[in-house]
């Protein structure tokens, strides 16, 4: 089964999808972070920065993604954020 999240931001709806199966654990290690996610969850994240990505989306949209929020246990909390500033 495929999950779709809705967001409305400035009166437009934006669709974050959740593929069936989808895995992403994400890791500090110190000196780097480490995204790790099955073929489902790779295609997740890509669907989500891609509705980011979408020109009617505006500067500042922005998606958290935490332990139990679409992230394996134990991973470490990821927003997603669109900023248009140079």
């Amino acid at each position: 089964m495929t999950t779709h999240v809705s967001a409305v931001t400035d009166g437009t709806t934006r669709v974050f999808t959740w593929e069936e199966g989808s895995r992403i654990e994400v890791r500090n290690l110190g000196g780097e972070i480490v995204i790790e996610a099955n073929a489902a969850g790779l295609k997740a994240l890509a669907g989500h920065l891609l509705t980011l990505a979408q020109d009617s989306t505006p500067d500042g949209a922005h998606l958290h993604l935490e332990e139990n929020n679409g992230l394996e246990e134990g991973s470490v909390g990821l927003v997603l954020e669109r900023c248009d500033d140079e």
